[in-house]
């Protein structure tokens, strides 16, 4: 399936200027544990099979929010072309984070997201005409959307209450790992 994904660059990006040990610490202070490592696997298990259903469930939201479907085009017309590319890029996100090991691969690929995110880079994997920046506001207002609606998903599978919640407590922490690298750009040399 990655092969496929336009845009798709896992292993072939630059270097992050995160650091290995500066992420092990970002994971400290999120409370990231290798418990939930093993939470986020059965994360990745749980929803491979639905998640064409969380991007339904998350492009619905986008979609009925002008003021995010703003930054997938421009003039207030969406491109399709563009939110279709993103929406396979985004399911694979769904699935790297639950199962690929974060080290320096991982970390470089979530500095690329965030370039595609910030006007470094916004347009260019795709070479689309849309708005040239995912203002800063709504990367870190999307970790709430993101976390929320997906623990219906991890409830699906018949897994008990404790498991359901290790397992979404799990998601938070990734998601808000992961949003915090890609507000790097955004920040002031030297504040990260």
């Amino acid at each position: 399936m990655e092969e496929q994904i336009k845009g798709y660059d896992y292993g072939k990006v630059g270097q992050s200027p995160v650091s290995i040990a500066e992420l092990e610490l970002l994971k400290k202070t999120v409370l990231f544990t290798a418990e939930d490592e093993k939470n986020l696997r059965l994360v990745g298990e749980v929803l491979k099979d639905q998640t064409n259903e969380v991007l339904d469930l998350w492009y619905g939201f986008v979609g009925g929010n002008e003021h995010l479907l703003h930054y997938f085009g421009k003039n207030e017309k969406p491109n399709m072309e563009y939110l279709t590319a993103v929406r396979a890029r985004f399911g694979q996100w769904i699935m790297d984070l639950c199962n690929k090991p974060y080290d320096q691969t991982w970390l470089n690929y979530q500095h690329e997201i965030a370039l595609r995110h910030h006007s470094t880079k916004k347009n260019k994997t795709d070479g689309v005409d849309t708005v040239p920046i995912i203002h800063y506001r709504y990367m870190t207002a999307f970790i709430y959307p993101i976390t929320a609606t997906i623990k219906g998903f991890l409830s699906k599978k018949g897994h008990d209450t404790e498991t359901v919640e290790a397992m979404y407590s799990a998601w938070f922490k990734a998601v808000t790992l992961t949003v915090i690298l890609w507000t790097y750009p955004y920040i002031n040399e030297n504040e990260f």
